[in-house]
């Protein structure tokens, strides 16, 4: 039996309306071999928290631009542990203050990349979470 791909859901939460990034990240997991899922701009902290059990996804990757990641992260993980998927883990990428580290951290942010992180980078890390969350299931 061969083991499947991971799935990974890239979302835009809030009003930012930047998704070059997202889109240059989503392309380079599906060239890795991952499956992704892309929400589009302007998602609720539900929306994302829904599609992320609906899609039964490995890691959810969350694109923030705007500022908003102090409100929009802890609110869409606090979502996903009361519905049951806690265990998913959550990265988060954009433009995010190294002041805010130590915030997103504690919210439950497995990792932070920012501008600068290459592909591969950001590739491994992705694979490495989804595995880890596999290999706990």
């Amino acid at each position: 039996m061969t083991e499947s791909r991971l799935r990974v859901l890239v979302a835009k939460p809030g009003l930012d309306g930047h998704d070059r990034g997202a889109k240059v990240v989503a392309r380079a997991l599906r060239d890795a071999g991952m499956e992704v899922i892309y929400t589009g701009l302007h998602q609720t902290p539900e929306m994302v928290a829904n599609a992320a059990i609906q899609e039964d996804v490995d890691v959810v990757g969350l694109s923030i631009m705007s500022g908003a990641h102090n409100h929009l992260v802890p609110e869409i993980i606090k979502i996903l542990a009361g519905k049951g998927a806690g265990d998913i883990p959550v990265v988060l990428g954009g433009i995010i203050p190294q002041d805010d580290f130590e915030a997103m951290k504690a919210a439950g942010v497995q990792e932070i990349l920012t501008p600068g992180t290459s592909l591969t980078e950001l590739v491994e890390i992705v694979r490495r979470l989804g595995e880890a969350k596999r290999k706990a299931e």
